[in-house]
């Protein structure tokens, strides 16, 4: 049986559920005030960057920011 973890082309997950629901929360933040015209210009081209890294790291579960710092947010397993 193949480890989920260790197959993944990324790495390791390190990002945890609420982690991803808050990073989806904010994708979803800054196309709403997209949307309805409360960013605009260079504040709308850097902040649909950050959504589109946002909504990224959560569908895949890993965050490259945090590997320098051994940092995850996923809950530990109990053995």
């Amino acid at each position: 049986m193949l480890n989920e973890e260790k197959s993944r082309p990324g790495g390791k997950r390190n990002v945890g559920l609420v982690d991803r629901g808050i990073r989806i929360l904010l994708a979803a933040l800054i196309v709403i005030l997209y949307l309805t015209d409360q960013i605009s210009g260079i504040a709308a081209i850097v902040l649909g960057l950050f959504a589109f890294i946002f909504l990224l790291t959560s569908l895949v579960s890993f965050c490259p920011l945090y590997v320098p710092f051994k940092f995850s947010t996923m809950k530990k397993e109990k053995n």
